[in-house]
């Protein structure tokens, strides 16, 4: 319901102030492998790369059911803890919602 307040826990802080909407997220991914590395080019080209490590190291990529790829300079196992903190466990995601990859 987009007219229900948003609360604190249904953000997901990327480090540096930058926040996503919990909701959103489809995976947390390790920077590094080249089919990540291709799929971040892809990303790029399409105008849907978000990098908010303000000039940091990338060490997580977090992607959202809009195909957005965000690049953080925060630690993946951070990143997990904090949504498992905000979300809890059992967050069941609607896989309609999730972007093509291929």
């Amino acid at each position: 319901d987009r007219t229900a307040p948003m609360k604190r826990k249904d953000l997901l802080n990327l480090g540096h102030a930058n926040v996503v909407l919990v909701q959103r997220i489809v995976a947390i991914l390790v920077p590094g492998s080249s089919p990540i590395r291709r799929f971040k080019e892809e990303t790029k080209k399409a105008g849907k790369l978000v990098d908010v490590t303000h000039g940091r190291k990338c060490r997580s990529l977090v992607l959202t059911d809009s195909g957005h790829l965000f690049l953080s300079s925060v630690q993946v196992d951070t990143l997990s803890q904090r949504l498992g903190a905000t979300a809890g466990e059992g967050m069941e995601w609607d896989k309609e919602k999730m972007p093509s990859l291929l």
